[in-house]
């Protein structure tokens, strides 16, 4: 056991030991005294900790105070003002509606221009570009009128040569309906008939034209192909009824150009 004086002694070291470990720091009270306070190691860090943890959940809890005040200032979302910034998560069950609803629309509105913009490109290949179509056939015609000697020498030299539609207000050739019908008949075969105005540096015309294209064929053939002029004779081009110069090196017989 140990004796009491030896106890004392040791207290007392201890007590010492631990009053020179702190120092004396002066805080300014006042201009004219100041009052001295120990500020001891061992405490310190303790005080530290404690601070930095209680501004880190201050921290926090402001973060998350701000954020949910920013998101109770936003604006709400509509099919009319959603720009897509608002996540998915964020919406209400109206605001999810609405997005819904405008997505459908937007995608309801691309699939209609890809329809539409299918139906034009349909139309001008079937009606411009198309070899079967009527201005397709109508600029073949053309060309063989400027290249045929009979209707050279009837209208005028083959690059004064002029076609234009029917005649209207309008003063531009270009701009005149060409008189064409384009259908098929009970049978399948479908026809194409059409006359147009030719005007060369001597005189003018009408020529007429007539094909037809039986099912299961691909292309289209002449069933007659002429061209009136008056005070002259009719020029035949093409003519299922017998032989007739094609004006290319080549004749005619029923229909089927023979070298």
């Amino acid at each position: 056991m140990t004796p009491p004086t030896v106890c004392f002694f040791a207290a007392h070291a201890a007590a010492t030991a631990a009053r020179r470990s702190c120092r004396t720091v002066y805080f300014p009270a006042s201009t004219s005294s100041r009052s001295p306070a120990r500020l001891c190691p061992l405490a310190s860090p303790w005080l530290v900790r404690g601070y930095a943890t209680q501004h880190q959940g201050t921290s926090s809890s402001s973060s998350a105070s701000s954020k949910a005040s920013s998101a109770a200032r936003r604006r709400a979302v509509t099919p009319f003002n959603d720009d897509g910034r608002v996540p998915w998560s964020d919406l209400s069950m109206g605001e999810k509606t609405g997005r819904a609803a405008q997505q459908t629309v937007n995608f309801g509105l691309v699939i209609v221009g890809v329809v539409l913009t299918s139906g034009v490109v349909y139309f001008l290949y079937t009606e411009v570009f198309s070899p079967d179509s009527k201005v397709s056939t109508f600029n073949r015609a053309v060309t063989r009128i400027r290249s045929d000697h009979r209707c050279t020498v009837v209208l005028g030299d083959g690059e004064t040569i002029a076609a234009y539609g029917q005649q209207t207000w309008n003063k531009w050739q270009r701009a005149r309906p060409i008189a064409s019908t384009m259908q098929a008949d009970s049978q399948g075969t479908e026809h194409i008939v059409m006359n147009f105005n030719v005007e060369g540096s001597r005189t003018k015309g009408v020529a007429y034209l007539h094909m037809v294209k039986p099912r299961g064929r691909d292309e289209f053939v002449y069933r007659y192909f002429y061209v009136d002029v008056p005070g002259h004779d009719r020029i035949y081009l093409e003519s299922s009824q017998g032989h007739e110069h094609t004006g290319d090196g080549k004749t005619t017989l029923f229909g089927i150009k023979w070298s």
